[in-house]
Protein backbone atom coordinates (compact mmCIF):
# COMPACT_ATOMS: atom_id res chain seq x y z
CA UNK A 1 0.00 0.00 0.00
CA UNK A 2 1.32 3.18 -0.76
CA UNK A 3 0.07 6.81 -0.36
CA UNK A 4 -0.43 9.33 -3.12
CA UNK A 5 1.44 8.18 -5.94
CA UNK A 6 3.69 11.14 -8.53
CA UNK A 7 3.53 9.25 -11.74
CA UNK A 8 7.20 9.26 -13.08
CA UNK A 9 6.02 7.90 -16.65
CA UNK A 10 5.55 9.96 -19.88
CA UNK A 11 1.72 11.00 -19.39
CA UNK A 12 1.74 11.41 -23.06
CA UNK A 13 3.59 8.16 -24.05
CA UNK A 14 0.55 6.37 -22.23
CA UNK A 15 -2.43 8.19 -23.78
CA UNK A 16 -1.43 6.75 -27.14
CA UNK A 17 -1.05 3.17 -25.29
CA UNK A 18 -4.25 3.35 -23.22
CA UNK A 19 -7.79 3.01 -24.01
CA UNK A 20 -9.96 2.95 -21.17
CA UNK A 21 -13.47 2.08 -20.30
CA UNK A 22 -14.94 3.30 -17.45
CA UNK A 23 -17.20 1.75 -15.40
CA UNK A 24 -19.80 3.73 -13.40
CA UNK A 25 -22.68 2.82 -10.89
CA UNK A 26 -25.95 5.10 -10.32
CA UNK A 27 -23.86 5.86 -6.96
CA UNK A 28 -20.95 6.99 -8.47
CA UNK A 29 -23.01 9.71 -10.71
CA UNK A 30 -24.97 10.99 -8.44
CA UNK A 31 -21.99 11.00 -5.30
CA UNK A 32 -18.99 10.86 -7.33
CA UNK A 33 -19.77 13.31 -10.29
CA UNK A 34 -17.20 15.79 -9.67
CA UNK A 35 -14.53 13.37 -9.44
CA UNK A 36 -15.72 12.02 -12.68
CA UNK A 37 -15.31 15.18 -14.18
CA UNK A 38 -12.04 15.94 -13.39
CA UNK A 39 -10.42 12.73 -14.62
CA UNK A 40 -12.67 12.78 -17.97
CA UNK A 41 -11.19 16.33 -18.58
CA UNK A 42 -7.53 14.88 -17.39
CA UNK A 43 -7.58 11.79 -19.49
CA UNK A 44 -8.64 14.09 -22.48
CA UNK A 45 -6.36 16.18 -21.44
CA UNK A 46 -3.26 14.09 -21.82
CA UNK A 47 -5.04 12.90 -25.75
CA UNK A 48 -6.75 9.47 -23.85
CA UNK A 49 -9.47 8.25 -25.69
CA UNK A 50 -12.27 6.63 -22.98
CA UNK A 51 -15.07 5.20 -22.82
CA UNK A 52 -18.34 5.60 -20.17
CA UNK A 53 -20.14 3.00 -18.77
CA UNK A 54 -23.08 5.18 -17.40
CA UNK A 55 -26.96 4.32 -15.91
CA UNK A 56 -29.86 6.06 -18.08
CA UNK A 57 -31.86 8.92 -16.59
CA UNK A 58 -28.29 10.67 -14.69
CA UNK A 59 -26.89 13.81 -16.31
CA UNK A 60 -24.13 12.75 -18.16
CA UNK A 61 -23.62 16.31 -20.12
CA UNK A 62 -22.53 17.25 -16.96
CA UNK A 63 -19.87 15.12 -17.08
CA UNK A 64 -18.25 14.15 -19.76
CA UNK A 65 -16.14 15.80 -22.69
CA UNK A 66 -17.05 15.34 -26.29
CA UNK A 67 -13.98 13.13 -26.73
CA UNK A 68 -15.56 10.54 -24.18
CA UNK A 69 -17.71 7.92 -26.19
CA UNK A 70 -21.04 7.00 -23.40
CA UNK A 71 -22.20 3.80 -23.58
CA UNK A 72 -25.93 3.46 -21.72
CA UNK A 73 -26.44 0.38 -19.16
CA UNK A 74 -28.64 -1.22 -19.10
CA UNK A 75 -29.83 -0.26 -22.66
CA UNK A 76 -33.23 -1.16 -21.72
CA UNK A 77 -34.39 -0.83 -18.40
CA UNK A 78 -36.64 -3.76 -18.07
CA UNK A 79 -37.55 -6.70 -15.76
CA UNK A 80 -35.83 -10.08 -17.44
CA UNK A 81 -33.43 -7.49 -19.06
CA UNK A 82 -30.40 -8.74 -17.91
CA UNK A 83 -28.44 -10.94 -20.25
CA UNK A 84 -29.49 -8.83 -22.67
CA UNK A 85 -28.35 -5.79 -21.67
CA UNK A 86 -25.10 -7.56 -20.74
CA UNK A 87 -24.61 -8.33 -24.33
CA UNK A 88 -25.69 -5.11 -25.64
CA UNK A 89 -22.90 -3.52 -23.73
CA UNK A 90 -20.46 -6.40 -24.27
CA UNK A 91 -20.63 -5.54 -27.86
CA UNK A 92 -20.30 -1.84 -27.85
CA UNK A 93 -17.27 -2.33 -25.92
CA UNK A 94 -15.97 -4.98 -28.32
CA UNK A 95 -16.33 -2.03 -31.02
CA UNK A 96 -14.67 0.78 -29.05
CA UNK A 97 -11.69 -1.63 -28.46
CA UNK A 98 -10.78 -0.38 -24.70
CA UNK A 99 -7.28 -1.78 -23.34
CA UNK A 100 -8.11 -1.64 -19.52
CA UNK A 101 -11.62 -1.73 -17.62
CA UNK A 102 -11.71 1.17 -14.49
CA UNK A 103 -14.55 -0.41 -12.36
CA UNK A 104 -15.12 2.76 -10.23
CA UNK A 105 -17.63 1.56 -7.62
CA UNK A 106 -17.54 -1.55 -5.80
CA UNK A 107 -21.13 -2.37 -6.80
CA UNK A 108 -20.13 -3.19 -10.31
CA UNK A 109 -17.17 -5.48 -9.43
CA UNK A 110 -18.80 -8.29 -10.79
CA UNK A 111 -19.93 -6.86 -14.25
CA UNK A 112 -16.51 -5.48 -14.22
CA UNK A 113 -15.24 -8.98 -13.67
CA UNK A 114 -17.08 -10.79 -15.96
CA UNK A 115 -16.62 -8.11 -18.96
CA UNK A 116 -12.50 -8.32 -18.46
CA UNK A 117 -13.09 -11.87 -18.89
CA UNK A 118 -15.15 -12.13 -21.82
CA UNK A 119 -13.27 -9.26 -23.59
CA UNK A 120 -9.73 -10.73 -22.20
CA UNK A 121 -8.70 -7.55 -20.37
CA UNK A 122 -7.04 -6.63 -17.04
CA UNK A 123 -9.12 -4.35 -14.92
CA UNK A 124 -8.52 -2.06 -12.43
CA UNK A 125 -11.62 -1.88 -9.16
CA UNK A 126 -12.18 1.58 -7.21
CA UNK A 127 -13.25 0.81 -3.72
CA UNK A 128 -14.41 3.79 -1.99
CA UNK A 129 -16.31 2.44 1.00
CA UNK A 130 -15.15 0.34 4.06
CA UNK A 131 -16.55 -3.20 3.57
CA UNK A 132 -17.83 -5.94 5.77
CA UNK A 133 -16.70 -9.08 6.40
CA UNK A 134 -19.86 -10.71 4.95
CA UNK A 135 -20.92 -10.15 1.17
CA UNK A 136 -17.47 -10.17 -0.19
CA UNK A 137 -16.90 -8.24 -3.07
CA UNK A 138 -16.26 -10.42 -6.49
CA UNK A 139 -12.29 -9.95 -7.57
CA UNK A 140 -10.60 -11.95 -10.43
CA UNK A 141 -7.08 -12.91 -8.98
CA UNK A 142 -5.71 -12.81 -13.20
CA UNK A 143 -7.06 -9.62 -14.35
CA UNK A 144 -7.71 -7.82 -11.56
CA UNK A 145 -4.20 -5.64 -11.63
CA UNK A 146 -4.93 -2.96 -8.88
CA UNK A 147 -7.70 -1.83 -6.34
CA UNK A 148 -8.06 1.97 -6.17
CA UNK A 149 -8.67 3.31 -2.36
CA UNK A 150 -9.01 7.18 -1.57
CA UNK A 151 -8.10 6.95 2.18
CA UNK A 152 -5.96 5.11 4.17
CA UNK A 153 -8.93 3.63 6.56
CA UNK A 154 -10.27 1.87 3.27
CA UNK A 155 -7.31 0.48 2.47
CA UNK A 156 -6.29 -0.68 6.05
CA UNK A 157 -9.83 -2.60 5.79
CA UNK A 158 -9.53 -4.09 2.41
CA UNK A 159 -6.08 -5.52 3.20
CA UNK A 160 -7.90 -6.76 6.45
CA UNK A 161 -10.29 -8.42 4.63
CA UNK A 162 -8.45 -9.08 1.44
CA UNK A 163 -4.96 -10.37 2.74
CA UNK A 164 -4.82 -12.14 -0.83
CA UNK A 165 -4.98 -9.17 -2.93
CA UNK A 166 -3.02 -7.03 0.04
CA UNK A 167 0.18 -6.38 -2.63
CA UNK A 168 -2.37 -4.73 -5.57
CA UNK A 169 -3.93 -2.16 -2.95
CA UNK A 170 -2.87 1.23 -3.71
CA UNK A 171 -4.35 4.62 -1.95
CA UNK A 172 -4.97 7.17 -4.70
CA UNK A 173 -6.32 10.62 -3.53
CA UNK A 174 -9.22 12.14 -5.18
CA UNK A 175 -8.25 15.15 -6.28
CA UNK A 176 -9.59 19.00 -6.29
CA UNK A 177 -9.25 22.56 -7.25
CA UNK A 178 -8.66 24.68 -4.16
CA UNK A 179 -9.75 28.38 -4.51
CA UNK A 180 -7.59 31.16 -3.70
CA UNK A 181 -10.02 32.88 -0.75
CA UNK A 182 -11.14 31.15 1.69
CA UNK A 183 -15.35 31.40 2.04
CA UNK A 184 -15.69 31.07 6.04
CA UNK A 185 -16.86 34.26 7.68
CA UNK A 186 -15.59 35.85 4.90
CA UNK A 187 -18.61 38.58 4.00
CA UNK A 188 -19.01 41.27 7.51
CA UNK A 189 -22.76 41.90 8.10
CA UNK A 190 -23.74 38.68 6.64
CA UNK A 191 -25.86 35.96 8.28
CA UNK A 192 -23.67 33.21 9.75
CA UNK A 193 -24.33 29.28 7.47
CA UNK A 194 -23.77 26.00 8.58
CA UNK A 195 -24.22 23.53 6.00
CA UNK A 196 -24.42 19.63 6.62
CA UNK A 197 -24.91 16.96 3.68
CA UNK A 198 -26.58 13.60 5.06
CA UNK A 199 -29.38 11.15 4.35
CA UNK A 200 -32.32 11.67 6.13
CA UNK A 201 -33.11 8.27 6.34
CA UNK A 202 -32.73 8.14 10.43
CA UNK A 203 -34.08 11.31 12.64
CA UNK A 204 -32.32 9.36 15.46
CA UNK A 205 -28.80 11.38 13.52
CA UNK A 206 -29.96 14.54 13.84
CA UNK A 207 -31.61 15.20 16.96
CA UNK A 208 -27.96 15.66 19.05
CA UNK A 209 -27.37 18.14 16.31
CA UNK A 210 -30.79 20.01 16.41
CA UNK A 211 -30.44 19.93 20.29
CA UNK A 212 -26.89 22.07 20.04
CA UNK A 213 -28.54 24.49 17.48
CA UNK A 214 -31.57 24.80 19.84
CA UNK A 215 -28.87 25.18 22.70
CA UNK A 216 -27.33 28.42 20.20
CA UNK A 217 -30.52 29.92 19.33
CA UNK A 218 -31.36 30.04 22.54
CA UNK A 219 -28.27 31.61 23.69
CA UNK A 220 -28.78 34.45 21.06
CA UNK A 221 -26.53 33.29 18.11
CA UNK A 222 -28.27 34.11 14.68
CA UNK A 223 -27.19 31.79 12.04
CA UNK A 224 -29.22 29.62 9.65
CA UNK A 225 -28.75 25.93 9.06
CA UNK A 226 -29.23 23.81 6.08
CA UNK A 227 -29.86 20.65 5.50
CA UNK A 228 -29.18 19.24 2.10
CA UNK A 229 -30.67 16.07 1.29
CA UNK A 230 -33.80 13.48 1.33
CA UNK A 231 -35.37 10.01 2.49
CA UNK A 232 -37.23 8.76 4.41
CA UNK A 233 -37.10 10.17 7.41
CA UNK A 234 -37.63 13.89 6.44
CA UNK A 235 -41.14 14.11 7.49
CA UNK A 236 -40.03 13.24 10.54
CA UNK A 237 -36.89 15.56 11.03
CA UNK A 238 -39.61 18.36 9.72
CA UNK A 239 -41.82 17.80 13.00
CA UNK A 240 -38.86 17.61 15.35
CA UNK A 241 -37.46 21.34 13.87
CA UNK A 242 -41.08 22.35 14.49
CA UNK A 243 -41.27 20.90 18.07
CA UNK A 244 -38.21 22.67 18.68
CA UNK A 245 -39.52 25.78 17.10
CA UNK A 246 -36.30 25.80 14.71
CA UNK A 247 -38.06 25.97 11.02
CA UNK A 248 -37.39 29.80 10.60
CA UNK A 249 -33.52 28.97 11.75
CA UNK A 250 -33.27 25.59 10.08
CA UNK A 251 -34.11 24.65 6.49
CA UNK A 252 -34.11 21.40 4.49
CA UNK A 253 -33.23 21.36 0.75
CA UNK A 254 -33.20 19.00 -1.76
CA UNK A 255 -29.37 18.18 -3.04
CA UNK A 256 -28.48 20.56 -5.72
CA UNK A 257 -26.00 20.93 -8.28
CA UNK A 258 -23.34 22.35 -8.74
CA UNK A 259 -21.86 20.97 -5.54
CA UNK A 260 -18.99 23.81 -5.27
CA UNK A 261 -21.62 26.75 -5.73
CA UNK A 262 -23.60 25.28 -2.35
CA UNK A 263 -20.78 24.79 -0.56
CA UNK A 264 -19.29 28.09 -1.24
CA UNK A 265 -21.80 29.65 0.22
CA UNK A 266 -21.32 28.59 4.07
CA UNK A 267 -19.43 29.32 6.56
CA UNK A 268 -19.61 25.81 8.62
CA UNK A 269 -19.72 22.42 6.83
CA UNK A 270 -20.89 20.12 9.30
CA UNK A 271 -20.87 15.90 9.50
CA UNK A 272 -22.96 15.45 12.21
CA UNK A 273 -22.18 11.42 11.93
CA UNK A 274 -19.65 8.92 10.84
CA UNK A 275 -19.46 8.21 7.13
CA UNK A 276 -18.69 4.34 5.99
CA UNK A 277 -17.51 5.75 2.56
CA UNK A 278 -14.98 8.48 1.19
CA UNK A 279 -17.25 11.92 1.28
CA UNK A 280 -16.40 13.99 -2.31
CA UNK A 281 -18.64 17.09 -0.49
CA UNK A 282 -16.68 16.80 2.57
CA UNK A 283 -13.18 17.31 -0.11
CA UNK A 284 -15.30 19.71 -2.11
CA UNK A 285 -16.33 22.13 1.28
CA UNK A 286 -12.93 22.31 2.42
CA UNK A 287 -11.51 23.20 -1.35
CA UNK A 288 -13.42 26.03 -0.94
CA UNK A 289 -12.90 27.17 2.27
CA UNK A 290 -15.41 26.65 5.04
CA UNK A 291 -14.35 25.47 8.56
CA UNK A 292 -15.81 21.52 9.05
CA UNK A 293 -16.78 20.51 11.98
CA UNK A 294 -16.95 16.95 12.08
CA UNK A 295 -16.95 13.48 14.02
CA UNK A 296 -13.68 10.76 13.84
CA UNK A 297 -14.87 7.13 13.21
CA UNK A 298 -15.40 5.55 9.70
CA UNK A 299 -13.77 7.06 6.41
CA UNK A 300 -12.12 9.96 8.46
CA UNK A 301 -8.85 10.35 6.94
CA UNK A 302 -9.51 14.41 6.37
CA UNK A 303 -10.02 15.09 9.63
CA UNK A 304 -6.83 16.36 11.37
CA UNK A 305 -8.30 18.08 14.52
CA UNK A 306 -7.04 21.69 14.86
CA UNK A 307 -5.80 21.78 11.65
CA UNK A 308 -8.47 20.48 8.97
CA UNK A 309 -11.20 20.82 11.34
CA UNK A 310 -12.73 20.70 14.53
CA UNK A 311 -13.71 17.24 16.13
CA UNK A 312 -16.61 16.32 18.51
CA UNK A 313 -18.11 13.59 19.81
CA UNK A 314 -21.50 12.84 17.64
CA UNK A 315 -23.34 11.49 20.33
CA UNK A 316 -22.83 14.32 23.16
CA UNK A 317 -25.06 17.08 22.49
CA UNK A 318 -22.61 19.46 24.64
CA UNK A 319 -19.69 18.61 22.63
CA UNK A 320 -21.14 19.30 19.20
CA UNK A 321 -22.55 22.64 21.12
CA UNK A 322 -18.79 23.61 22.52
CA UNK A 323 -17.23 22.80 18.80
CA UNK A 324 -20.09 24.82 16.66
CA UNK A 325 -19.76 27.87 19.35
CA UNK A 326 -16.56 27.96 19.63
CA UNK A 327 -16.13 28.48 15.78
CA UNK A 328 -18.90 31.65 15.56
CA UNK A 329 -17.23 32.81 18.70
CA UNK A 330 -13.25 32.71 17.47
CA UNK A 331 -13.88 33.31 13.75
CA UNK A 332 -10.26 33.99 13.26
CA UNK A 333 -9.73 30.47 14.22
CA UNK A 334 -12.40 29.24 12.24
CA UNK A 335 -10.65 30.86 9.26
CA UNK A 336 -7.54 29.48 10.12
CA UNK A 337 -8.88 25.82 10.36
CA UNK A 338 -10.32 26.40 6.63
CA UNK A 339 -7.19 27.88 5.47
CA UNK A 340 -5.23 25.10 6.97
CA UNK A 341 -7.61 22.33 4.96
CA UNK A 342 -7.26 24.17 1.87
CA UNK A 343 -3.31 23.74 2.17
CA UNK A 344 -3.58 20.16 3.10
CA UNK A 345 -5.48 19.50 0.11
CA UNK A 346 -2.70 21.17 -2.35
CA UNK A 347 -0.37 19.14 -0.67
CA UNK A 348 -2.28 15.82 -1.02
CA UNK A 349 -5.29 16.26 -2.94
CA UNK A 350 -4.23 17.71 -6.91
CA UNK A 351 -6.06 16.88 -9.68
CA UNK A 352 -3.10 16.67 -11.47
CA UNK A 353 -1.22 13.75 -9.08
CA UNK A 354 -4.71 12.03 -9.18
CA UNK A 355 -4.71 11.38 -13.39
CA UNK A 356 -1.05 10.76 -13.39
CA UNK A 357 -1.16 8.08 -10.82
CA UNK A 358 -4.21 6.54 -12.44
CA UNK A 359 -2.78 6.70 -16.06
CA UNK A 360 0.37 4.73 -14.62
CA UNK A 361 -2.03 2.58 -12.91
CA UNK A 362 -3.84 1.50 -16.16
CA UNK A 363 -0.11 1.70 -18.14
CA UNK A 364 1.01 -1.19 -15.16
CA UNK A 365 -1.97 -2.89 -15.71
CA UNK A 366 -1.48 -3.91 -19.26
CA UNK A 367 2.01 -4.82 -18.66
Amino acid sequence: MTEESNGSTSEAAIGKLVRPALIASEYTARGYSMFLRYLLVGLADESVTAALVYPPGQDVDSVVSPSVEVIEHPAVDLPLMGIPNRKILFERLERFKPTVLHCLCESQASLTRQLARELDLPYILAVNSLQKRFGRLSISRSRCAKIIVPAKSIAGNVSELYPEFSDRIEQINIGTFVTKKAVCFSESGRLASMLTVHPLDNVGEFEKLIGAVKHLVVNGYEFMLVIMGGGRAESGLRELLASEGLLQTVIIIPRLEPWRSVLGAGDIFVQPQPRTAFDPLLLEAMSVGTAVAGCKGGVDDLFIDGQTAVVFDPNDELSIYSCLQGLFDRRELARKIAKGAQEYLKKNHTVSNMISSILRCYHEAQH
